[in-house]
């Protein structure tokens, strides 16, 4: 999926921190890292700005949420519907919610 689109879709709002951004201050982050076997789907990818993209890093999105609260209620209002089921699914498990949402 382009880039442009998943901006498109998060409206231009980092997944994470809330903010709103100009294009050429977003990223586009892989939920599943590639580094773990992540792709470049619609449903592994999200809006991000830099400083968020940054500080998850290659890490797994559950880890990430649970230490930052405000970023985890966020995505799982906003963003949870767009991942895949598999991803989604992996993600509530670990966030110990399986079976609470989407």
């Amino acid at each position: 999926m382009r880039r442009e689109r998943v901006f498109e879709r998060d409206r231009y709002r980092c997944v994470y921190c809330g903010g709103v951004f100009p294009i050429d201050a977003l990223t586009v982050d892989h939920v599943q890292p590639r580094m773990r076997g992540g792709d470049r789907s619609a449903g592994n990818l999200v809006t991000a700005c830099g400083p968020c993209n940054t500080a998850k890093a290659g890490r797994r999105l559950s880890e990430y949420l649970r230490e930052q609260p405000e970023a985890r209620a966020r995505f799982l209002e906003h963003s949870l519907p767009h991942l895949w089921p598999r991803l989604r699914r992996a993600l509530m498990e670990e966030l110990g919610e399986a079976g609470t949402r989407g």
